[in-house]
């Protein structure tokens, strides 16, 4: 099958969404399909472009009429499908509904060209709650107009949640996949001091993430056996961009500096940023224990498959998280933290690491059944099977 991958922006070689995306077309093409993926991005001149493959498929030029060009015109998109006999489009959703897209696809779909499009995080209203970014609510707000219509032109919708229909379109539900081989095992190399508990926790850190119910719970933990004198050293290694937001406090969440500075924890809380290859590696061996969402109820969200819960099972690292995932919540390795505002219970996570032992192959090996060629093979198998049926 002939594949057109659609993304609504460029890519960073930083970006977790990136690597994602790159491998879900690997994914694709392991599969035995001819993809191309097509993006919006700057060229070398600082023209707005959208490309395929690398080369440019259209210059819009630069400035505002540019810019606002590209979200209007995608006369270029249908022409590519039609001379190279594009069978699938799999679009991403960038919460940008509008009547050009709904234009687009309906264009498509006259042509005979099948489309999906997958909704990274389902609901996403929620995530702009007290946000004061015009651009961005004005955006939400001119999607939430036209999301339902847009999404009826689709064959279906993509979800990593639960949800069997979305804006009125039935969903292929799958999980969100892991390249291997971008993923080494972890090799756990331990600290000088070995009664030092090491955590890390990955991600471009939003309120939803909950960093700081970690943070009051060391706190809280360091307060209880102070007086004790049986603490036991737990650091916290946070690799990611970290807003000013979240450092300070927001309406959705405390900042982690007043949480550190009312509880001491200077020396037990390190920001590293944004850290790649051998020195996110290098982070992560250093740590025997990982962080995902502790605040997903902040934005509405029960049930998730987070991308991020598959990269520590890949890397072989038990891991904590709050929301649902009904690819972990029955797994040894996993620390189920409740969905609320309470600090996370350092004294109960203590002593689920201390009374088990954890192997990193034999959790890489749970999740063999998660790589991108299987998630990926599920769409369009599924797609294919109601066509012939």
């Amino acid at each position: 099958m002939k594949i057109l991958f659609l993304v609504y922006h460029g890519f960073s070689e930083s970006s977790g969404i990136t690597k994602k995306i790159r491998a879900q077309v690997k994914g694709l093409e392991q599969n035995g399909h001819e993809v191309h993926l097509c993006y919006y991005d700057f060229d070398s001149c600082g023209h707005r472009c959208r490309f395929v493959d690398g080369k440019v498929l259209q210059d819009y030029g630069t400035g505002r009429w540019a810019a606002l060009r590209q979200r209007l015109s995608y006369g270029c998109v249908v022409g590519y499908c039609r001379r190279e006999k594009i069978e699938l489009v799999y679009a991403r959703c960038f919460q940008n509904a509008s009547p050009w897209l709904i234009r687009l696809f309906s264009r498509l779909r006259r042509m005979g060209v099948r489309a999906v499009t997958e909704v990274p995080t389902y609901p996403y209203d929620q995530e702009f709650v007290g946000s004061n970014y015009l651009p961005g609510l004005v955006a939400l707000h001119v999607d939430k107009l036209f999301r339902c219509r847009l999404y009826r032109k689709m064959d279906a919708m993509v979800t990593f949640s639960d949800a069997e229909e979305i804006f009125g379109c039935r969903t292929i539900r799958i999980s969100n996949g892991v390249d291997f081989d971008a993923i080494p095992l972890h090799r756990h190399v331990p600290a000088q001091d070995a009664d030092v508990l090491h955590l890390i926790a990955v991600a471009e850190v939003h309120f939803w993430h909950g960093f700081d119910r970690l943070i009051a719970g060391m706190g809280e933990y360091a307060l209880r056996h102070r007086s004790l004198s049986d603490e036991r050293s737990v650091v916290l290694h946070i690799v990611g961009g970290v807003a000013p937001s979240e450092m300070q406090g927001s309406k959705n969440a405390p900042g982690f500096l007043p949480l550190i500075e009312k509880y001491g924890l200077q020396q037990s809380v390190v920001f590293h940023g944004q850290l790649f290859g051998n020195q996110l590696d290098d982070v992560f061996n250093q740590c025997s224990f990982a962080v995902g969402s502790l605040g997903r109820h902040r934005s509405h969200i029960t049930s998730i498959k987070t991308l991020k819960n598959r990269e520590y099972a890949t890397r072989g690292l038990p891991f904590m998280y709050s929301e649902q995932d009904s690819d972990f919540d029955a797994q040894p390795y996993v620390f189920h933290v409740p969905a609320d505002e309470s600090p996370v219970d350092l004294d109960s996570l203590l002593h689920f690491i201390d009374s088990r032992r954890f192997l990193p192959e034999d959790i890489r090996r749970s999740v063999a059944h998660l790589s991108w060629r299987q998630q990926m093979g599920e769409v369009v198998a599924m797609l294919a099977t109601e066509r012939n049926g």
